[in-house]
């Protein structure tokens, strides 16, 4: 599987993205150097609005830009990702994600940090870089088992570790269903720090229930059987409700749509994830 997503990467690299990858991301993976004056055609976005009002003439913050970047991502191993009602899963489907993700940074050069959460504990593999060791990380990945369905539901997520995990401005990717939960306490810092970008999976059934009347389903949240109707007024109701309550927590981690994806579990994962880097290469004047 690795091998075959490789390829499609490498040919998505050379073809189609054509270095909007990398400027897809700000590159203030840059550390700030110093103040300087403002010229003719320097980005109006780097101005130091408080130096300039203290000394009447424009000045810019002046930047010197890494030489590469790191992407933090964390995947969040829940039961619920493990419901499918097509030929996948959704944990089968972010697991693929993931690697796809993976696998372009290493094509580009790129440090990569996994932070592996389930409510069994947590896992972090240091940052490296280089195709070998980036392709364990995501065989390791791939090969790790399903958390239990009957036990503990809420991922053990070490936000506080988390934090101070990767360099300022690294790309944080975080991989979930992102179900309806309040979002973490320190996640303003999380935003302040990193350059944070969303990626959620969903079923087809999550976006609408399936119109064959009424059928049976399990739950692996609650491990329960729910009889289905397309013809419940209530259900339907309900199912919206929920529909947009968990779109409103998502958009609200990430306001700006080239921030974040949603998924299905069975579309296209590359061909989705190429138009997201594209629009925010588009957003940040670059392509």
């Amino acid at each position: 599987m690795l091998r075959k997503l490789e390829w499609r990467v490498r040919h998505a690299v050379e073809s189609v993205l054509n270095g909007e990858y990398k400027s897809s991301f700000r590159g203030k993976g840059m550390e700030f150097d110093q103040v300087v004056k403002y010229e003719y055609g320097d980005d109006v976005r780097d101005i130091d609005w408080n130096v300039t009002a203290r000394l009447g003439e424009p000045y810019r913050k002046k930047f010197v830009e890494e030489r590469e970047v790191t992407l933090l991502l964390l995947f969040e191993d829940s039961p619920s990702l493990q419901f499918g009602s097509g030929a996948r899963s959704k944990r089968e489907a972010l697991l693929e994600l993931a690697s796809l993700l993976m696998l372009l940074s290493a094509v580009n050069g790129d440090r990569v940090s996994l932070m592996y959460a389930s409510p069994e504990g947590y896992e972090f593999t240091k940052s490296s870089s280089g195709r070998g060791r980036v392709l364990h990380s995501a065989a390791s990945l791939l090969g790790r088992p399903a958390p239990d369905l009957l036990g503990p539901q809420e991922t053990n997520v070490p936000w506080k570790y988390l934090v101070r995990a990767a360099p300022r401005h690294s790309i944080f990717v975080w991989l979930s269903d992102f179900p309806n939960r309040e979002q973490p306490s320190s996640w303003n810092v999380f935003k302040k720090r990193y350059q944070p970008v969303g990626f959620r999976i969903e079923d087809p059934w999550e976006r609408e229930l399936p119109k064959r009347g009424e059928q049976t389903v399990y739950d692996p949240v609650s491990g329960k059987l729910f009889n289905l109707s397309s013809n419940s007024q209530a259900q339907q109701a309900a199912h919206e409700k929920w529909n947009s309550d968990r779109d409103a927590r998502f958009n609200n981690l990430f306001p700006v749509d080239s921030d974040r994806l949603t998924l299905q579990a069975g579309e296209d994962a590359l061909g989705s994830v190429v138009n997201l880097f594209q629009k925010r290469a588009r957003r940040f004047g670059r392509a």
